[in-house]
């Protein structure tokens, strides 16, 4: 392993069709350890980390790359290159790392029914045995329960290369990372420190600015307030120089006119007026120079009806088949039309098996469901994204209004060839919310959505009056929108038969 930095050098980069850099000017050493990139959704984050790994070329400027590099996504449609290697190997270290992560010899042959949390730890699992220079890490908390992240956390810890982390988990990034850089397009920012300093340093140098700012304004307003007073002085100078209206025979105040124009008395207006003007567009200048990071509207109203159905779904007790030996036993459930339930369990009992058993026993009408699944693969998100592009102008715009107040930018969406999993779990939520739904089905919502969407999202769905089904990780959001649980546990651990029981509170 090499102890080498990688390092970017003035880099700017822009995607085919974009107006302007998405990256630009970026020049970062990054050392051996973790360093957290934070930022929106879309806001560049992925980008760069495939920048550091060699996957993209910079549009500017260069990367200095040291060694092999490994680039881990977000998505976990495939099976990782070399997966069946590092099964195969029986080796100490790697022996340990499978144990640290909890790998199982058959997930390879059983890939398809593996969770996402399970090929997470997996894909990552690969990448650390392979010990490169360079580890880029996107979104590795998504799907996993707090055991799992646990595993993770412990194995991260122990990398010895240069790491960058994109993560929306504040306490892994606090705990990982000794720097972050913060993206907020076009400019970067690498700030010393974990995520929540980071966050607080920059906070209080927005604080600085906007006083600045303020300070800038005021002196600008003071001297254009000056600049116009001396400008009504100057113009009362000039008529009292000029002999225009005098009269012919009136020696006497031509004379006067003469004289004043001599000693250049009645000119110091003008020439004060002249040198404002120098002071006032410095000013103009140092206020231009200030830039304070524009605060964007959030929050939105999400629209939605109760159902005049007596129940939303019913399913009668019974069994589901998990694959690998495995299976989930349930009771009769069911959904009122203004039930909060949120479905909880470790990673791979069954719960995404299970939500997609309830979407098939649904009555409800198509329209009236809004549906976001835990993962949205690079197909079906270009499909999301060319079908709100399809829609009337008006349409479109009311889209656009959700997706900004879900904390995107809708212009960078707009141009994207490939928006990012966040991104599209925003516009796909925004383009269910249109349709007035009775029910609200989201397998992971808190996944790919950075710290502030997350907040948006809580909030959207608070104010939501229909029906709402929630599977999350994310206490916290489930805490303050659930009202009733439905917990999958194993009786048994190692058995591989889980059971799902009803609670009355979260």
């Amino acid at each position: 392993m090499t102890e080498s930095a990688l390092l970017f050098h003035d880099v700017c980069f822009s995607y085919q069709g974009m107006t302007r850099d998405l990256i630009c000017g970026l020049s970062a050493h990054f050392s051996r350890g973790w360093t957290g990139v934070a930022g929106a959704n879309g806001a560049g984050k992925s980008t760069i980390l495939k920048l550091a790994a060699g996957l993209l070329a910079p549009g500017q400027g260069r990367v200095s790359i040291p060694g092999e590099t490994i680039y881990c996504p977000q998505r976990t449609d495939d099976v990782p290159e070399r997966f069946a290697r590092l099964l195969a190997d029986t080796r100490g270290p790697a022996a340990r790392l499978k144990g640290r992560l909890g790998i199982h010899q058959d997930w390879e042959s059983r890939w398809e029914n593996l969770s996402h949390g399970e090929r997470k730890r997996a894909q990552i699992a690969v990448a650390l045995w392979l010990e490169p220079g360079v580890l880029a890490l996107d979104e590795p908390t998504n799907h996993l329960d707090a055991e799992a992240r646990d595993m993770l956390f412990g194995a991260l810890s122990a990398y010895a290369g240069v790491g960058l982390l994109v993560s929306h988990d504040r306490r892994f990034m606090d705990g990982l990372c000794r720097q972050c850089l913060f993206v907020d397009p076009p400019e970067v920012v690498l700030r010393p420190g974990n995520y929540s300093q980071g966050r607080e340093q920059a906070a209080m140098d927005q604080a600085t600015l906007r006083k600045l700012g303020d300070q800038a304004r005021q002196e600008y307003q003071r001297l254009k307030r000056e600049a116009a007073k001396r400008r009504s002085a100057a113009s009362r100078a000039d008529k009292r120089r000029s002999k225009k209206g005098v009269a012919r025979k009136d020696h006497d105040a031509k004379a006067k006119i003469d004289a004043a124009r001599l000693t250049g008395k009645d000119g110091v207006d003008g020439k004060l007026l002249n040198q404002l003007k120098g002071r006032l567009s410095q000013a103009q200048d140092r206020m231009d120079g200030i830039r304070v990071n524009k605060e964007y509207a959030t929050g939105i109203w999400m629209q939605g009806q109760v159902s005049q159905r007596s129940t939303l779904f019913h399913i009668p007790e019974g069994r589901l088949d998990l694959g690998g030996g495995r299976r989930l036993e349930f009771p009769d459930l069911s959904m009122r039309p203004d039930s909060r339930v949120a479905l909880s369990g470790v990673n791979g009992c069954g719960k995404s098996t299970l939500i997609a058993r309830i979407m098939d026993s649904l009555g409800l009408e198509p329209e009236r469901v809004t549906y976001v699944p835990q993962e949205i693969d690079l197909a079906a998100s270009q499909g999301i994204l060319e079908r709100a592009l399809g829609l009337p102008g008006p349409e479109l715009g009311q889209l656009m209004i959700v997706v900004s107040r879900l904390g995107s930018r809708p212009q960078r969406l707009l141009e994207s060839v490939e928006p990012s999993p966040g991104e599209i779990r925003k516009l796909l939520l925004a383009l269910g919310i249109a349709r007035t739904p009775h029910l609200i089905v989201m397998d992971e919502p808190t996944n790919h959505l950075d710290l502030p969407s997350i907040e948006c999202l809580e909030a959207a769905l608070a104010e939501c009056p229909c029906g709402l089904l929630l599977v999350s990780h994310d206490e916290n959001f489930v805490r303050a929108l659930a009202r009733e649980r439905w917990h999958i546990a194993e009786p048994v651990r190692g058995q591989g038969k889980f059971v799902l029981e009803k609670r009355l509170s979260v």
